[in-house]
């Protein structure tokens, strides 16, 4: 049996989950997927490269991404970012650099 990875959120990510109100509980399933498969979302590239972003939809509110890296040594999945598709990659690029 593989060993489950451990899912972290940054700060920022916690209070991105916390506006959400009726959707964390949603978020929380779709971010509790990459325990067992940190692989779900798809890599990005450029400014961003090194991270991932799993793509999900809340009802009622269209697509969602979450902007997360995944530390194979030890097993941690640390999301940075968790908000609506759009503008999202750009609002990742600015705080991660900041």
């Amino acid at each position: 049996m593989t060993k489950r990875y451990r899912l972290e959120l940054t700060s920022g990510a916690a209070k991105d989950v916390k506006k959400m109100r009726s959707g964390a509980s949603e978020v929380a399933f779709a971010l509790m997927r990459l325990e067992k498969d940190p692989n779900l979302g798809h890599a990005l590239t450029g400014d961003l490269a090194g991270y991932r972003s799993l793509d999900f939809n809340l009802k009622g509110s269209g697509a969602y991404r979450a902007i997360y890296r995944a530390d194979e040594v030890d097993r941690v999945i640390l999301v940075y970012m968790v908000g609506p598709h759009e503008n999202i990659y750009v609002r990742a690029k600015r705080r991660l650099q900041g």
